[in-house]
């Protein structure tokens, strides 16, 4: 029974190597998406200058079948480890009921695309605005999560602080100094663009094992092949190109302004991208209008470690006291 055992095991891995888990698991959140009543929508950029550009910028979005106005609108946007659904699939199901979800790829990410030369944090928070107004969505709250808390304080400071409501910031660095950046890039001991666009499995390893407090026990290199292959391959040299600029300008604005709009900070108590710390000096930067709560047991992927803890604080802060159940 052992030897039998041992041959059905052999023979599924063997199975295992040959299938695009990768894509079927892929598959398997895009019906997820579209069972909680999303669909993805390719929203083709206009510049009020030069008239239609839909050759230069395209933004892939998931939208919601039927946009209610009961609901509030909520963008969530993803950070520089993954595409929306990946990063945003634990939260959907709890938030489509009590919001109208609008779940976009960044450029360069997922399927969203852009022939423009700009890396700019700013270039990704227009992209997204515009998107939404060309949706005809005129009010909305926005969630970003690290890299897309970057993106969110954009939105919110500059690009569209009429249209933005509330904001939640998910772990995110933002507004930290030159310095701060400097030190945690050498604390990595390597480049940490092999870290972020992983080309082999030890790369993507080391990438979760940073994100998350209790990272999977069994990460097989067949299938982190797969998924870097599924994932991490497009478009690699922009979103190098991307991180450069991050590394370098950070949100693009100093001094760091403070925003207008309610914002909650959201972090994980064992972070080790971006460490409690800059939670409390961004909370301190935003004063009164902000509050600062730290997830248990949760790493920077707090969303995917603790989804039910996120769900409710983003329901609570987000909707009216008479909508909360």
């Amino acid at each position: 029974m052992v030897a039998v055992g041992v041959t059905f095991s052999a023979r599924l891995l063997r199975l295992l190597r040959r299938v695009s888990i990768a894509y079927f698991h892929d598959l398997l959140v895009s019906l997820c998406f579209l069972y909680n009543h999303l669909i993805p929508r390719t929203i083709h950029l206009f510049s009020s200058s030069k008239g239609p550009t839909s050759d230069l910028t395209s933004i892939h979005i998931w939208t919601p079948l039927l946009h209610r106005r009961s609901k509030p609108s909520v963008v969530l946007i993803h950070g520089f480890g993954g595409d929306a659904k990946w990063q945003w699939r634990t939260q959907i199901g709890a938030l489509s009921r009590f919001f109208n979800l609008y779940i976009p790829d960044l450029i360069f990410f997922g399927n969203s695309r852009s022939d423009s030369p700009n890396r700019s944090v700013r270039f990704q928070a227009q992209c997204i605005a515009q998107a939404m107004k060309q949706l005809g969505v005129k009010r909305y709250n926005v969630v970003g999560i690290s890299y897309g808390g970057f993106v969110a304080y954009r939105m919110g400071s500059d690009v569209a602080t009429e249209e933005v409501e509330k904001i939640v910031l998910l772990t995110s660095g933002v507004g930290m100094s030159e310095e701060r950046m400097r030190e945690l890039v050498q604390r990595e001991g390597r480049d940490v663009r092999d870290i972020l666009c992983p080309k082999n499995p030890e790369d993507l390893r080391l990438l979760v094992r940073r994100s998350m407090y209790r990272p999977p026990v069994w990460m097989p290199d067949f299938y982190l092949r797969d998924f870097i292959k599924a994932k991490y391959m497009d478009h690699r040299k922009e979103r190098i190109e991307l991180l450069e600029d991050l590394l370098k300008h950070g949100a693009g604005v100093s001094p760091l302004p403070v925003l207008s709009q309610e914002t909650l900070l959201l972090w994980g108590d064992h972070d080790q991208v971006f460490p409690v710390d800059f939670g409390h000096d961004l909370h301190r930067h935003l004063g009164k209008i902000s509050s600062l709560e730290i997830i248990k047991d949760a790493g920077h992927a707090l969303q995917l470690e603790q989804p039910q803890q996120v769900n409710r604080h983003i329901r609570h802060f987000l909707l009216p006291p008479h909508h909360i159940k």
